[in-house]
């Protein structure tokens, strides 16, 4: 009941944090006191990634493979030590470049079928390490270990480990041929490889470390032979030593290369930042790649990182990009909406409609509430031809936050879709005027069905248009807003107004609007508009001049920009922009509803 128990709590705090990397050494540490060598083996797996889409550890392939002097499996190394917290990840299959692992001769491959990792870490003690079966096993390990997390600028624990195996078994070929591969590998002991690889030739006679191809040489003296042998690999070490020195500074800013909650400092972030701007533009896929990898336990919980690993990968590998999405959104950001949104925007784009809404609709019930979510969600199904389904959404939104400035919000959208795609200009005007009669002082609300009414035909919808005015100027709006439509009325009936005075509509009908009774019908006319507008303007003025004392007016009192009642400035019925009103409204007036303009869309969705 104990294991099971703590099983249960591991299981579910993986779920939420799978980087921490000592937390899964007590778990491992667990089940092998209390169950069983397999199932710590199998503890590490899931680590390693070969049960689900969990990152890689090199320290934990240091701990998985032999020790040489018989250890045996499981003897990690420390955390705390630089080599055992460099994070990465099994790259796709797409983005795996030329591989550097040495080929074993015909008859020596790996058993079950190759380098599969899951396969290879099932040695469980089976057989002992000299067997040759279980030496395959093991340099398949070491092999895929190498694939995993040899370009770690921290990886050089893992190197020598493999070395120091093969020197154990007295293939100093094998011994060779990995110094060859390290020598070019960018690493932090690189220095310290290129010294022990020259005591490696000058300590053994060359035909025992060379191979057939460079014992071509033995006609040579020996001690001809290693000068030759060190030279030419002098120039691979000059080379890789540049290499090194351009990555020195950023790897030296690495102060936490290991997953915690607590925030990195800014100049962390910033290290970050341009060690990946660094590696992106060197041009080296694979190495950036593991950057990334790395990064991203340290930066598990920033946003940012995901989102520059992703758009790095789209243009390479859709599946590679999908895989970070996924590990981003199930683990390490459940609750993030921003790459929720831009992993919707991404499958939509691969043209996978169905997994897209998924995205959204889960998001949505995970994190309910979010505008930018829901709108995402209406666009999706308005793009692809399902009107009635990005209705019904708006409807249900508007409902659902009725009496709240967030349903009004959604009646403007809903009163815009209505209008702009289903070219319903009465169904558009109903739902506005609805929403106005349950928030009256809601200037957007005014502006917006003003500017609806105002995009129709002026001459027909005069009535209409004049409607809108009377009822801002009737409603509690403060004076401000009143002011600022009474001077767009007079501005209206100057530019577009039939007659300067008129008391019935042409054809001798009375001047009945829609929406209004006939006792509160508006008569369309300008010396009558501009009259009032002088009363009003005049009142204002009293209530706005300066005190006797000269102090300035409190701020309280001050028409604000981003006060939903100065949101009407912009109102122009003089030409340009038919919509100016709305135009500003939109870009401006998200804060009063927490809704946050930048939608992460032009990534996916180029201008035109």
């Amino acid at each position: 009941e104990l294991l099971e128990g703590a099983r249960r709590a591991f299981d579910a705090f993986f779920q939420r944090y799978p980087y921490c990397y000592g937390y899964w050494r007590k778990y491992a540490e667990l089940e092998r006191r209390l169950g069983s060598a397999r199932s710590a083996q199998q503890v590490g797996r899931a680590l390693l990634g070969f049960e689900g889409e969990i990152p890689l550890f090199s320290g934990v392939w240091e701990g998985t493979a032999p020790c040489p002097a018989g250890a045996g499996a499981g003897a990690a190394v420390d955390p705390a030590e630089p080599g055992a917290v460099a994070e990465l990840h099994r790259a796709p299959a797409e983005l795996a470049g030329p591989s550097t692992a040495r080929e074993r001769p015909e008859g020596q491959g790996v058993s079950n079928g190759g380098n599969n990792p899951g396969e290879i870490l099932g040695m469980g003690g089976e057989c002992p390490w000299e067997c040759p079966e279980s030496a395959q096993r093991v340099w398949g390990a070491f092999e895929a270990a190498l694939a995993a997390a040899g370009m770690d600028f921290r990886s050089d624990k893992l190197w020598e480990s493999y070395l120091e195996w093969e020197r154990e078994r007295g293939d100093l070929r094998a011994v060779t041929a990995i110094y060859d591969r390290l020598l070019s590998m960018p690493t932090q002991l690189y220095s310290h490889h290129w010294e022990r690889f020259k005591e490696h030739v000058l300590q053994h006679p060359p035909g025992a470390i060379l191979s057939p191809e460079e014992l071509l040489w033995e006609d040579l003296d020996q001690e001809k032979i290693r000068e030759l042998v060190i030279s030419m690999r002098q120039q691979i070490y000059a080379q890789n030593e540049a290499e090194v020195s351009k990555r020195w500074n950023f790897e030296d800013g690495i102060k936490r290369p290991y997953f915690h909650v607590k925030p990195l400092e800014r100049a962390q972030l910033r290290n970050w930042r341009e060690y990946l701007d660094f590696e992106v533009a060197a041009g080296s896929q694979e190495r950036s790649i593991v950057l990334f990898e790395r990064c991203l336990i340290a930066c598990a919980l920033y946003e940012e990182f995901w989102v520059k690993y992703t758009r790095y990968l789209e243009s390479r590998t859709v599946p590679g990009a999908r895989s970070v999405f996924q590990r981003a959104c199930g683990f390490h950001l459940p609750r993030k909406p921003n790459i929720h949104l831009l992993w919707a925007a991404f499958e939509e784009k691969q043209g996978n409609i169905e997994e897209a809404r998924r995205i959204l609709r889960c998001f949505e019930a995970a994190v309910p509430g979010l505008a930018m979510v829901r709108l995402r969600r209406v666009s999706l199904e308005r793009r692809h031809g399902r009107v009635a389904e990005a209705e019904a959404l708006l409807l249900e939104a508007m409902r659902a936050n009725e009496g709240l400035p967030l349903g009004s919000f959604y009646a403007v959208k809903l009163a815009r879709q209505v209008c702009k795609v289903q070219k319903n200009l009465g169904k558009a005007r109903k739902v506005l005027v609805e929403a106005l009669e349950k928030d009256p002082d809601n200037a957007r609300l005014h502006a917006n069905l003003l500017e609806m009414e105002f995009g129709a035909d002026v001459g027909q919808n005069e009535g209409n248009t004049m409607s809108c005015f009377e009822r801002a100027l009737r409603s509690p709006l403060p004076d401000e807003a009143k002011l600022l439509f009474s001077q767009r009325r007079v501005e209206f009936l100057e530019d577009f107004g039939s007659s300067i005075h008129r008391t019935e509509q042409p054809g001798g009908t009375p001047g009945r609007v829609w929406g209004l009774p006939p006792e509160r019908c508006p008569l369309p006319s300008l010396l009558k508009a501009y009259d009032e507008h002088q009363k009003i303007l005049k009142a204002h003025a009293t209530r706005k001049r300066a005190p006797e004392n000269g102090s300035e007016e409190p701020d309280d009192k001050r028409l604000r920009p981003d006060d939903p009642s100065g949101l009407l400035g912009p109102l122009n019925f003089s030409g340009g922009d038919p919509n100016p009103s709305y135009n500003y409204w939109y870009q401006h007036g998200y804060g009063t509803y927490g809704y946050q303009s930048p939608w992460g869309y032009s990534h996916y969705y180029g201008q035109s």
